[in-house]
């Protein structure tokens, strides 16, 4: 019986292959996100926890493995705090070189093994900008919630403080806490929805008065895709479902599918000594376009020398809306794009690039679809968008419909493999 590639096979639970290729591909990259993939989803970030196993299974595939996330690497909620809980100290993490590398803050964050972060092409004016805003959207939530004296205040005050993240450089409105401390009532939770998106305009235009107006953009998550004019789609909520939670005051340029060329850029540096894209390059210079994007990397990259790139996300969207009789579908998710550019970099180079969605519903946020799977037949029955969505131009290759214990099964595996062959 002859077994499909995994890049021609769709919502595929073979993951033997799966650990396989990560085990014996010596030109590997693997991208992955980090939330939902890799631990578990969280109402607060602060109540993370990764499994030290994990973190140090990454070291099999050292400078073929690289994270792309729009948390961040630094800070209070940083994913460096939680390795250095899982793992003992700062020290311990840095003297073994267990900190995850790769970019943070959709890009404009960059880290290495030794946790030395830098932020290629950021301005200090902005990261000035950007320290106002925590602030800025603690006043803006307690203003909410001042008309609605309905509410428990202890229990609001607190549910804010959990709300707020201060990320140096994407300061965040996370609403899950609060979503679940409204039991999900949509007649406060879409009005708050509404106040955060209209905080998000006003701090645009606070930032285009300083002459900042072409630094930053905002990142909903997860998202209905991009509108016309390329803005991302807010997800208002419905019934069951919270719709957008995340309300991220980005900088311009850090989204991931150009993170995916900056890391191929360092890639092919250590392989080759020598940046098809210059040693300063970084997210912010690149294209927006996904066929751009793909242009750039057809232009400037040797293909004799193109990795098979695994990318790895938890965040796909695609919801029906129904107009005049009309049915058509938005679009989006945190890690649609990054993953469909791989998609395409591997049609473009064939080189069997692998997506690969986690299954993170389980989590504790309930803007997730479970996949559904016939466990007679092994098979995933439909994906996480809507099934009547057949035009969909991502293709899903693998799923972990078990979530990030699965896929870290998977992941531990497949490097304890690939020490062994080193």
């Amino acid at each position: 019986m002859t077994v499909d590639r995994l890049d021609q096979q769709v919502l595929s639970l073979d993951h033997a292959q799966f650990i396989d290729i990560l085990a014996q591909t010596e030109n590997l990259l693997i991208i992955q996100d980090l939330d939902g993939v890799c631990m578990d989803l969280v109402k607060d970030p602060l109540n993370r926890q990764i499994e030290p196993d994990y973190v140090k299974a990454t070291t099999a595939f050292d400078r073929h493995f690289y994270v792309l996330t729009n948390g961040e690497h630094i800070g209070k909620r940083g994913v460096n705090s939680i390795i250095e809980r899982a793992i003992g100290t700062p020290d311990i993490v840095r003297q073994a070189a267990l900190y995850l590398p790769g970019l943070a803050a959709g890009g404009v964050q960059w880290q290495n093994r030794q946790g030395e972060v830098e932020h290629p092409g950021v301005s200090e004016a902005e990261l000035a900008f950007l320290a106002q805003v925590p602030e800025r959207i603690t006043q803006a939530l307690e203003t909410f919630f001042a008309a609605r004296s309905e509410l428990d205040p202890a229990t609001i005050t607190q549910g804010i403080a959990a709300s707020v993240l201060d990320n140096i450089a994407s300061p965040t409105a996370n609403l899950n806490t609060l979503y679940e401390l409204l039991d999900g009532q949509t007649s406060i939770f879409v009005p708050l929805q509404e106040a955060m998106q209209q905080l998000m305009e006003e701090l645009q235009q606070a930032a285009a008065a300083q002459n900042l107006n072409e630094s930053f953009f905002v990142h909903y998550a997860p998202n209905l895709g991009r509108d016309p004019a390329g803005q991302e789609i807010v997800w208002f909520a419905a019934e069951a479902a919270s719709g957008t939670t995340d309300f991220q005051f980005m900088l311009k340029g850090g989204i991931k599918e150009a993170g995916v060329l900056a890391l191929l850029n360092r890639y092919y540096h250590d392989r080759t000594g020598k940046y098809p894209l210059g040693v300063d390059f970084n997210v912010r210079q690149a294209p927006q376009n996904l066929n751009d994007l793909l242009a750039l990397v057809q232009q400037k990259f040797d293909p004799t020398l193109m990795p098979t790139i695994v990318g790895v996300g938890d965040t796909v969207t695609s919801q029906a809306v129904e107009s005049n009789g009309t049915i058509t579908f938005k679009r989006g998710g945190s890690d649609r794009n990054f993953l469909q550019l791989i998609q395409m970099l591997g049609q473009a180079f064939n080189t069997g690039n692998i997506t690969t969605y986690i299954d993170s519903s389980a989590g504790e946020l309930k803007n997730r679809k479970p996949l559904p799977v016939d466990p007679a037949a092994q098979k995933v029955l439909e994906g996480p968008g809507d099934s009547r969505d057949q035009t969909d131009p991502l293709t899903l290759n693998v799923a972990f419909p078990g979530g990030y214990r699965q896929y870290s099964e998977a992941f531990q595996t497949a490097a304890a493999q690939r020490k062994t062959q080193s």
